[in-house]
C-alpha cells in the first residue's frame, strides 16, 4: 500500500539553548519557522533528516515535522507544530511575545 508524501520541514531541538530550530535551505539551522526549507521530496527529507541526526554536538530529537507551504514559508499541519514554534509555555516570554 503506497502512501502518498506530504511537504515537511526537519526540525529538531538546540542542544545548548534547548530552543527549536529548524533546518535551512543551506544545511543551517534557524530559530524561525519561514527560514525553514520545505521539502517536497520524500527521498530528500529522508537524506536531510539523517544528515540532521547526526549533528549530535549541535542538536538534539530531529524528526520531520508536516507542513503547508504559506504565503511566509512554512506552515504548521498539526497543533504540536504551531504550539512548539512558539517556544515555552510556562509565561509570555521570548517567542512568544511575538504571537
Amino acid at each position: 500500500m503506497s502512501h502518498s508524501f506530504t511537504p515537511k520541514v526537519v526540525t529538531a531541538n538546540a542542544l545548548l539553548e534547548g530552543d527549536v530550530v529548524y533546518l535551512t535551505n543551506d544545511d543551517r539551522w534557524t530559530r524561525s519557522l519561514k527560514d525553514a526549507v520545505l521539502l517536497m521530496d520524500e527521498a530528500d527529507a529522508d537524506l536531510r533528516l539523517l544528515q540532521a541526526q547526526a549533528q549530535t554536538g549541535v542538536i538534539v530529537g530531529a524528526y520531520l515535522a508536516d507542513m503547508q507551504d504559506g504565503p511566509d514559508g512554512p506552515e504548521p499541519t498539526h497543533f504540536r507544530e504551531a504550539f512548539r514554534r512558539k517556544g515555552p509555555s510556562n509565561y509570555a516570554h521570548g517567542k512568544q511575545e511575538q504571537f
